[in-house]
């Protein structure tokens, strides 16, 4: 079956929720409490030991060979307009997303500011940046806008190229 990387983690997501219910319900039904007295063949939940570690056991084969099949689409295929892998641009837009974060907190500073007053004291302290602020607006600016590139680059290869997938 051929996948975009969107259909795969939209596929992922559905094996990793099956195998979570299957869970659940062995969790709800591995062992049960019966009254003093009362029957518990009347009780017992329905569950099968065998059975569910069998289909745990092949969910967790396809969402290994599924999570494998993705990483080395990743890692062997370049985003278009960058000359770096999907994976390598899953590292880049974080960075991004840092110092986007960064410059602006920088580029919000006021050239000189009035620390907290401290009691007890007359002197008054500031703080002053040590920087150009328009610079630093400017360099948010660029980040801005790579990171909004960098995003919008990705999604659409993530959402237009494919590769093969053998459940």
């Amino acid at each position: 079956m051929k996948l975009t990387s969107a259909q795969a983690a939209k596929l992922l997501k559905k094996l990793n929720d099956d195998f979570t219910a299957i869970i659940s319900r062995e969790e709800k039904s591995h062992t049960f409490n019966a009254a003093m007295g009362e029957d518990p063949d009347t009780v017992r939940p329905e569950y099968d030991y065998a059975q569910t570690q069998n289909e745990l056991s092949l969910l967790e084969a396809k969402i290994r060979k599924l999570k494998h099949a993705v990483n080395v689409f990743n890692a062997t295929h370049k985003v278009p307009g960058y000359d770096m892998t999907v994976d390598e641009m899953l590292i880049y837009i974080p960075q991004l997303s840092r110092k986007k974060e960064k410059l602006a907190d920088m580029r919000a500073k006021l050239p000189k500011a009035r620390v907290e007053f401290v009691r007890n004291t007359s002197i008054i302290d500031y703080t002053y940046t040590n920087y150009d602020i328009k610079a630093a607006d400017a360099d948010y600016q660029a980040v801005s806008d790579e990171l909004s590139k960098a995003q919008l680059a990705l999604d659409a290869f993530n959402g237009t190229e494919t590769f093969e997938f053998e459940i």
